[in-house]
């Protein structure tokens, strides 16, 4: 009878991994701005519900939703220490798909809980998005520009703000993470949407036409193949905003940087001192990007592109070595 009751919690596991994993690794994400902490935030939900007794959890979606976020706020609170501290702006770890290459094998879907389900992400060198059934749900709410708009939240207003404005949650279930009234909820989410507003658009609050957004890209990464800085130039908005995340560990501005001319300028030196530097067109987080690489081929850099009005309006670097090795691109 044991062996039958265990192999039966066993399939009642697995089957909550595979319906609602992507649902709460979507969740994690948003909160966490990075695949692999949002992975171990929900490995750890995961864990805990394998600690429950067997029927003893009614709603397994709605808990995983509740526990992986009650996860992430604590993250949040220690994160938010460590990113005010780093070197230069903080960037999220981007999700990025290449143009025209194929998906990988090594899926998650099915895989047990506990021992088996922390496989998931521990092959060094591969992505936790191998499997397409696993990854991160890829639409607006994740634009590169956006998550790193929401860095400017406070851990309860940015989990009130995804959760209520993305997920449509209600109040009263946010106050049980966050462990406020719904009122008090409520002023978080509206106090949230106030902060972000003025920088919401620019980042990308509104949706783009995609073959604008295509078009856009696809010029500017010709210019830069070509190294035609005017035409580099005309595709760029005269207040484009470049942030780029080099952690202290290559060299990359240390501060946003507005402006066509020097971001031009920017571009010019990077062409200039890395000789057969190459853009390849990549979507990143569902929207434009590239992905730099050197002449010998190492991963040198990811960028996200936020289009307005047929112009470049921002621009995203990442250029940290140690998040780009966590991006399974080498």
């Amino acid at each position: 009878m044991g062996a039958m009751a265990s192999t039966s919690r066993q399939s009642e596991l697995d089957r909550a991994w595979r319906e609602h994993h992507r649902v709460a690794r979507d969740v994690a994400y948003r909160l966490l701005g990075s695949v692999v902490e949002a992975e171990d935030a929900v490995q750890e939900a995961y864990v805990r519900l394998a600690r429950q007794p067997e029927g003893a959890v009614d709603d397994v979606r709605a808990w995983l939703v509740v526990v992986v976020s009650r996860i992430c706020l604590d993250f949040l609170g220690s994160a938010r220490v460590m990113r005010e501290a780093y070197i230069g702006p903080w960037l999220p770890e981007p999700i990025v798909e290449m143009a025209a290459t194929g998906g990988g094998g090594g899926g998650t879907a099915g895989a047990g809980v506990g021992a088996r389900a922390l496989e998931a992400v521990g092959a060094a060198g591969s992505s936790p998005l191998d499997d397409p059934a696993q990854r991160v749900t890829l639409d607006d709410s994740v634009r590169m520009a956006l998550l790193v708009v929401l860095e400017q939240l406070t851990p309860a207003e940015r989990v009130a703000f995804v959760l209520h404005d993305v997920f449509q949650l209600p109040y009263g279930e946010i106050g049980e993470i966050v462990g406020r009234r719904a009122d008090a909820c409520r002023q978080l989410a509206s106090r949230a949407r106030r902060r972000i507003a003025p920088d919401a658009e620019a980042a990308g609050a509104e949706p783009v036409d995609a073959e604008q957004e295509r078009k856009v890209t696809e010029r500017f990464l010709a210019a830069c193949a070509g190294g035609d800085l005017d035409a580099l130039a005309a595709e760029l908005d005269p207040d484009v905003l470049l942030r780029a995340d080099g952690g202290g560990r290559v060299q990359a501005p240390r501060r946003p940087v507005r402006g066509r001319d020097v971001v031009v300028k920017i571009v010019a030196n990077g062409l200039r001192n890395f000789p057969g530097l190459t853009v390849s067109g990549a979507s990143v987080n569902g929207g434009p990007g590239g992905v730099v690489r050197l002449a010998d081929g190492t991963l040198a850099g990811v960028l996200a592109f936020t289009v307005r009005e047929s112009r470049i309006v921002g621009i995203e670097l990442l250029a940290n070595p140690d998040k780009l090795a966590r991006l399974g691109l080498a």
